[in-house]
């Protein structure tokens, strides 16, 4: 009964928060392009899945991805489990917290996988460039980097070390590769930076972010709890170009070697 309840108030504001989309496309197909609206049962069924949709995965956000993100993190960084005894720890030692790098790691690599707008970017990418990307290449290449980008942001956690440090140092990365990346791969690697920051892959990692600054000792979870997304976003921008600068020279080697 419970459940109902809250369940049925995320639904109504799941439908608030959708209204004026569905109003700004309705009102420019009617009253600017002046055509009705195609297959417009299929679009009314189709809102409604949307709606109903969103209102769970909200819900099993609230109830179960935000919880067992925080839950992990907690325990793994809990004093007992690290130092193998529970007593009080006024500085955490960064080298003590391998288990929160190597789980964080893995958060970020299978929850790309399994993004959905990661999947979307990779089909029309593949199907663009008639096979030439391959699908799960991509996402492959994506979700290590986003691994990458969240394992240094525990790290970064846990050492309580300036985030602009590593935004910029990432940033003159990717611009030194832009320069040296086949174009045609450019977009396609700033894309595959945004794509991973969506519907899966926020939730845990947020919520990730805050239970290990909660739990690591010396951190702020209003300063520190905060930018691990940044990091989701930047690494596979990183590791994409890199695939690609890798591919074009094995191609030019094997052309070399005939």
């Amino acid at each position: 009964m419970v459940f109902l309840i809250d369940f049925s108030k995320t639904l109504l504001t799941t439908f608030r928060d959708v209204l004026p989309i569905i109003i700004l496309i309705t009102c420019f197909q009617l009253f600017v392009l002046r055509q009705p609206i195609p297959h417009l049962r299929r679009v009314i069924v189709g809102s409604v899945y949307v709606i109903i949709g969103l209102a769970l995965f909200l819900c099993g956000l609230e109830k179960a991805l935000f919880p067992i993100g925080k839950i992990m993190a907690t325990q793994l960084s809990d004093p007992a489990f690290i130092y193998g005894q529970d007593v009080p720890v006024d500085k955490a030692v960064w080298s003590a917290y391998g288990w929160i790098y190597l789980f964080a790691a893995m958060i970020g690599f299978s929850t790309t996988i399994a993004e959905p707008s990661l999947i979307a970017v990779a089909f029309k990418a593949n199907e663009v460039s008639a096979g030439t990307i391959s699908q799960w290449g991509l996402r492959v290449t994506v979700a290590i980097g986003v691994a990458v980008g969240i394992g240094i942001g525990t790290f970064r956690i846990v050492t309580d070390t300036p985030l602009y440090i590593y935004i910029l140092v990432g940033y003159l990365i990717v611009i030194v590769q832009t320069m040296f990346t086949p174009k045609q791969f450019v977009p396609i690697a700033y894309d595959s930076g945004g794509v991973t920051t969506s519907t899966v892959t926020v939730p845990l990692i947020a919520a990730l972010g805050l239970g290990l600054s909660e739990a690591v000792p010396g951190s702020n979870p209003a300063l520190d709890g905060f930018g691990l997304i940044a990091f989701a976003s930047l690494f596979p921008i990183i590791t994409v170009m890199g695939y690609a600068q890798y591919a074009a020279w094995r191609t030019g080697r094997l052309k070399k070697s005939r």
